[in-house]
Formats: C-alpha cells, sequence, structure tokens
C-alpha cells in the first residue's frame, strides 16, 4: 500500500480512523523525525502554544479554526493528547500526521497521560481495544510517546513545559541530558517536568515558598514563586509556559507574570463548563491568550464557516494590537457525554478529584 501523507491528514481531519498497518507506519516514520530532535528543542516565534486536549477531537478542529493551518501556522503542543475524551486515537493520529508532513512547523512535548501507566487506566487504551479489537496500535503509540520531547525553548527566553519544575533540575543542560526514550518513571526529573504544578503559597504555610513540597497529585512536586523566580534568573529566560491544570477562564497568570498556564479543552470531559484558550507569541514575545469555547454540536463536522474570534494583528514592528470582537453567548455543556461514558469509567465525585 502506498504511503500518501497528505491522503492520510485529508482522512485524519474528516475523523476517519487509519488502518493500523498505516498507523504503524506512522509511528515509525515519526520515531525517526523525533529521535533527531533533542530534549529541549528551540523554537523561534511567531507560535502557537497549545494546552491539554484530552481526545476532544472536534474542539481541536476549533483550535486550528482559529489559531491558523498548518502550514500556516507554527504549533507547539503542551502534551496530554489522550485520555479523558471519547477522541483521542482520532486526535494523536491527526497531530502526528502533521508532525511527519510539517516537522519544523509542529512540535509535540510530552505530557503526564502520554504514558503506558497512566492510559490504561484514563480511556485511551479502551478506546483503542474498541476501536481496533486489540492492543496493538495502542502499543504503537504509546512506544511512540516515549520519543516526545521533555521541553521547548522559544526564542532563548520562554521555557514551555507540560508540568513544571523539580527540586533535581537547575538548567535547561540537566534537561538536555535526561534519557527521555522511556516510560515516564515514578519519580525522578523526566516524572516531575510532566506532572509538577506552581502553588501560590500564603503566609500561614508550613513550606515555604522558596522551596519545592510533595503534590497531593501523588508524582511530582509544587513550588512557588521564589523557585520560578530562582530558575528563571539561572537560565537567563523570562516566562514559564505550562499546561497540565485546568483554568475555568482558559488560562491562567501566576507570579507577577513569570509563569502562565494554557488549557485547550473546553468543557473539560463534557461537563466542566470551562472555556479554553490557546497562547499566541508575536516575534516580539508578547503573550496573547486567544480564548475560545466548546464546538456546538450543530459545528461537530469538518465544514468551513466563519469564525468569530479575539483577533491578533502584527504591526510591523511586531508589536499587537488586539481588536475584540463578540465570541458570542455560551454554549450549552453536554457534547457527547453519552458516548464519552460509554468509553471511560463510571465519573463521578468532585471534578476536582479527575483534573490529572
Amino acid at each position: 500500500m502506498v504511503f500518501n501523507i497528505d491522503d492520510l491528514i485529508s482522512k485524519c481531519y474528516t475523523k476517519q480512523l487509519l488502518l493500523p498497518s498505516q498507523i504503524k507506519e506512522l509511528c515509525e516514520r515519526v520515531k525517526e523525525l523525533l529521535i533527531q530532535e533533542g530534549n529541549v528543542p528551540q523554537v523561534k516565534t511567531p507560535v502557537t502554544v497549545v494546552g491539554d486536549i484530552h481526545g476532544q477531537f472536534y474542539d481541536l478542529l476549533e483550535i486550528f479554526k482559529i489559531g491558523g493551518y498548518c502550514p500556516d501556522a507554527n504549533y507547539i503542543f503542551l502534551g496530554d493528547y489522550v485520555d479523558r475524551g471519547a477522541y483521542s486515537v482520532e486526535v494523536i493520529t491527526l497531530l502526528i500526521c502533521l508532525k511527519l508532513r510539517y516537522p519544523t512547523r509542529v512540535t509535540l512535548v510530552r505530557g503526564n497521560h502520554e504514558s503506558r501507566a497512566v492510559t490504561t487506566t484514563y480511556g485511551f487504551y479502551s478506546e483503542c481495544m474498541r476501536k481496533f479489537d486489540g492492543p496493538a496500535v495502542w502499543t504503537y503509540f504509546t512506544d511512540l510517546f516515549d520519543y516526545l520531547v521533555l521541553a521547548v525553548v522559544i526564542d532563548n527566553t520562554i521555557l514551555c513545559v507540560h508540568g513544571g519544575l523539580s527540586p533535581s533540575i537547575h538548567t535547561i543542560d540537566q534537561i538536555k541530558a535526561i534519557d527521555r526514550f522511556k516510560e515516564i518513571p515514578h519519580e525522578g526529573p523526566m516524572a516531575d517536568l510532566v506532572w509538577s504544578d506552581p502553588i501560590a503559597y500564603d503566609t500561614s504555610t508550613d513550606c515555604p515558598e522558596n522551596y519545592f513540597n510533595v503534590s497531593s497529585r501523588g508524582a511530582g512536586y509544587v513550588f512557588g514563586k521564589a523557585v520560578t523566580k530562582m530558575f528563571l534568573e539561572m537560565n537567563q529566560l523570562g516566562h514559564i509556559c505550562r499546561a497540565h491544570q485546568i483554568c475555568m477562564e482558559g488560562y491562567q497568570i501566576m507570579f507577577d507574570d513569570m509563569l502562565s498556564t494554557v488549557w485547550s479543552a473546553p468543557n473539560y470531559c463534557y461537563r466542566a463548563g470551562n472555556l479554553a484558550s490557546i497562547l499566541e507569541i508575536s516575534p516580539s514575545l508578547e503573550r496573547y491568550f486567544n480564548v475560545f469555547d466548546a464546538c456546538p454540536d450543530n459545528e461537530r463536522d469538518f465544514k468551513p464557516k466563519q469564525h468569530t474570534r479575539l483577533s491578533l494583528l502584527w504591526d510591523e514592528d511586531g508589536s499587537v494590537e488586539k481588536k475584540k470582537k463578540i465570541l458570542g453567548a455560551r454554549k450549552g455543556h453536554a457534547h457527547s457525554l453519552e458516548e464519552y461514558e460509554a468509553s471511560i469509567p463510571e465519573f463521578s465525585g468532585t471534578i476536582d478529584k479527575y483534573f490529572t
């Protein structure tokens, strides 16, 4: 069978499943690309940073409608492509197809859900079993996950990582030295990069903000403003951009603008009711969070449409002119919940419990 990447991309955009043999060859070809990338590749502006997607395929299409399609736009995806949502296979297949077709325009960072251990629990494994009648495709993808990069540096100024910092990592060179071609360990610097979270300490805490503290997630650490400032100064960086935590308004800025979280899965788990965002970074390193809502049910196909948005226009000097347009009223939040619950273990209890 002839391998035509453009044909595969066309199928992926219309949510068609590829054959297991095509997915196997696709993963092998993308591995050959990724093995040539270091743990921390450099990416130039302008660039758009995307947070967690979690199998929400139609919302991924919204991201491309808002931010632009490859190769016209340059993207960094910060991980957690799979689990939770109903279309993890379709999401990761489209993204790695785009990586293969436009290797310098798509950068894929590893998240904590890009692992064998997590995907067996939170939906991706069972989705692969259901859609392909066996675990082979899950194995192709999870083997590929071992090749994803751990972080990105934008214009020598902004560090992008899925989770956060580590008490074992003081410099970017230490991230570059990690052996990443393996399953995410339960502990250590590689685990910390995908599991850790920033936290705004108050004066009553038992842990001063200039230290790391054990995370309640059971993996990684929490860290505060002083740790963030020290890391940035030591590495001559200006900002840390990460994902990993839901933000009800789509993003969060912390520590006097030293760190930000971008979250790109609107109405997370088809019931959280949150907004989402993508982070657009200009050639002058100005950052702009482009906020969007979940794709409504009646637009869950691939028909082109006029999309109202918060526009971002680059002036000749690289400065940002924001031109606000109406996003429209918030949509209802009951997108494909039945299909979601059919593929994921019973979702119960408080929402916060499941935001891993």
